[in-house]
């Protein structure tokens, strides 16, 4: 078993999480964390030279970036006006959050009805590390979660809605990274993975994808309430 402080999500098989030259990883990390963290402000131009410039590269890797980063919602091509980076506004997370509330429902009735005895023991197992955890470290936590909904949705037969879920998932999760869990967050997402835990083993498929629908939803919520607060803090 990998130490808790070890764990790495990785996406469901055959899914590659970027699909990128190592540079043009490595860019596509850089740039998405300037993007989030606002020092690359919202509508700013991205021009390829001025990047590939400021992190020492060619022109190559910091397209095949803007690429990757297009693909996500973070950037945005117009004609004749090149990349500019999107808002990152309680609009474009009510659209990714709500985008999971209508797939992954359904992935999760296929996997409650295909569950074997090793995927609820791994989902046991996980979930173990997450209290143990219990929020202290986290990005422990959100690696462990992503691997827990991962043995959910890894060999779903339509990989289109696996991939589509592992991205805008990833996409979340930069944003949330910025946020504190609430009390009461901390306490829905232990209680409801359990829940859905229990569910699994029952055979509730129905179940099981209601409760992932409210789990999904409640997690976007708790981003947007974060981002309200934090948007009148500096309106005020």
């Amino acid at each position: 078993m990998a130490e808790t402080r070890e764990f790495k999500a990785e996406p469901p098989e055959g899914i590659d999480p970027l699909g990128a030259s190592s540079e043009g990883a490595s860019l596509y990390e850089l740039i998405r964390e300037d993007i989030i963290e606002g020092r690359l402000a919202a509508n700013e131009r991205l021009v390829v030279t001025d990047l590939a410039r400021r992190h020492g590269t060619s022109t190559n890797p910091v397209r095949e970036a803007l690429q990757l980063l297009r693909g996500e919602g973070f950037v945005t091509f117009l004609p004749n006006r090149g990349a500019r980076v999107r808002p990152i506004d309680q609009d474009f997370v009510r659209d990714i959050y709500e985008i999971g509330v209508l797939i992954e429902p359904a992935l999760t009735r296929w996997f409650v009805n295909m569950a074997t005895d090793e995927d609820i023991a791994e989902l046991e197992r996980l979930q173990g590390l997450i209290e143990e955890n219990n929020f202290a470290d986290t990005f422990r936590h959100s690696e462990l979660d992503t691997a827990f909904h991962t043995v959910m949705y890894q060999r779903h037969y339509n990989r289109h809605a696996a991939e589509l879920w592992w991205k805008h998932r990833e996409v979340l999760r930069a944003v949330s990274r910025r946020f504190n869990f609430t009390l009461a967050r901390r306490a829905a997402i232990i209680r409801e993975h359990r829940e859905l835990i229990a569910h699994v083993k029952a055979g509730n498929a129905d179940e099981a994808a209601e409760l992932i629908a409210r789990h999904v939803e409640g997690s976007g919520r708790h981003v947007l309430e974060h981002m309200r607060a934090r948007n009148a803090a500096r309106a005020g």
